[in-house]
């Protein structure tokens, strides 16, 4: 049976990495995007999320790394461009989410980070799957 289900495994690769783009770009699209729409500077959300990374003792550009790697790395999850790239950065993101803000909490407030990094690992190894657009162009 293993054999059978063998030949779905660039499949699931693929569920999961658009499961996990959708999630990080849900994620940072709140650091990223102005709550209040255009009347807002665009940068007023970035601002406010670095603020924060700040306070946890972090240098405040790791901020902009962060929800640009949520939000457009979520984006090229998505697509399935880049994808060992994106999903290294998302490891990376979710790594310093797991250790800096959730951990101290315990487990039951690490479990989404937890899944969200494992997940990126996992592509890190296998690529996008068999829908990316990396396999079109020759990068997986």
């Amino acid at each position: 049976m293993s054999g059978w289900l063998s030949r779905f495994e660039p499949w699931g690769a693929t569920l999961m990495r658009v499961i996990l783009g959708v999630a990080l770009v849900y994620a940072g699209q709140g650091k990223v995007l102005p709550a209040h729409g255009v009347r807002m500077h665009p940068l007023s959300a970035l601002q406010t999320y670095n603020h924060y990374i700040s306070g946890l003792g972090m240098p405040g550009w790791l901020g902009y790394v962060s929800a640009l790697t949520e939000f457009l790395g979520g984006g090229l999850l998505v697509l399935g461009v880049l994808t060992r790239f994106a999903a290294l950065m998302a490891a990376g993101n979710m790594l310093v989410a797991l250790c800096a803000v959730t951990l101290h909490r315990g487990y039951e407030a690490s479990q989404y980070s937890l899944a969200l990094l494992v997940i990126a690992v996992m592509l890190v190894f296998t690529g996008g799957g068999a829908a990316a657009i990396d396999r079109r162009i020759g990068l997986h």
